[in-house]
């Protein structure tokens, strides 16, 4: 039986769809620039201040789960 192949399978898809979307990240970001903000804080209007602030808040989760972790892991035979 033959394999039928998706999109993701070719190495060569996955680089054409990387770019567009790293592409895309760029012309949002330089759009920033240009853009009036409505901001209630007037750090709120640097330019890429939402950018940051969603990858800090990211990191903050992903470091928060790893400690949270130690405290919720259980043993491989918790549930036998």
């Amino acid at each position: 039986m033959k394999k039928e192949l998706k999109i993701f399978d070719k190495p060569e898809n996955v680089k054409r769809l990387l770019g567009i979307f790293y592409a895309s990240l760029v012309v949002l970001l330089i759009v920033d620039f240009f853009i009036h903000k409505h901001a209630e804080f007037p750090w709120e209007e640097s330019p890429v201040f939402f950018a940051a602030y969603g990858f800090v808040s990211c990191v903050v989760v992903i470091f928060t789960a790893k400690l949270l972790r130690v405290f919720t892991k259980r043993d491989e035979k918790y549930y036998d």
